[in-house]
């Protein structure tokens, strides 16, 4: 991975993500998984909509430990009951998504070891299909685990508060916040990583 050419780029193109770049390892970010990964990433994905690293990875540990030798699968899932799902401290939304997306799965309706050979977009379009499964969490995969070097998420708060801090701007219109990311391709997903970071230091 040209971890030096992709710093180089956004010392070009945008210094004030390049400061925050500059001194981070990439390579461990925007990287493929194994396709053995992809479907406990997109459960985790599922399971961390619209919460704190914090609070996800408290309601995930609980997770893991209702499933036989903490492996998630597809069959594990299912012969989890919706309730012991609820009582790790999910929704009982994200609890019928999980259900929704290991039969789906299972079934060969949702393939996922299929997605590494399409392009961002159809991989977005597959999985949106998918009931539970959003945007957000389509472009998470496309990022952690496919290692797409191009994606913005314009749906992440984090991305957004942290743009309003960096940027100094009180409330960007979405073409604003366009404007910006577009400086970046073809390496949008280096940019939310430094925004990302940005917040948590």
């Amino acid at each position: 991975m040209q971890d030096g050419y992709i710093k180089n780029h956004f010392k070009k193109v945008d210094p004030t993500i390049y400061t925050i770049l500059k001194d981070l390892d990439l390579e461990k970010w925007v990287k493929r998984r194994p396709k053995s990964k992809f479907f406990s990433s997109l459960c985790s994905e599922i399971i961390s909509q619209q919460l704190s690293d914090k609070a996800a990875g408290t309601i995930h540990k609980r997770f893991l430990s209702l499933l036989p030798d903490k492996k998630v699968t597809p069959d594990n899932i299912l012969n989890v009951t919706d309730k012991k799902l609820r009582s790790a401290g999910m929704s009982w939304a994200k609890a019928s998504y999980l259900k929704n997306i290991a039969a789906k799965t299972k079934n060969g309706e949702l393939n996922l070891n299929a997605l590494p050979e399409m392009s961002d977009g159809q991989v977005t379009r597959e999985l949106t299909e998918v009931k539970g499964i959003g945007s957000w969490t389509a472009e998470m995969f496309l990022i952690f685990c496919l290692g797409r070097e191009d994606v913005f998420s314009h749906g992440d708060q984090g991305l957004r508060t942290a743009i309003k801090k960096l940027y100094k701007l009180k409330s960007p219109s979405p073409p604003r916040i366009e404007k910006i990311v577009n400086k970046w391709s073809p390496f949008k997903s280096y940019g939310c990583i430094a925004l990302w970071h940005s917040i948590d230091t």
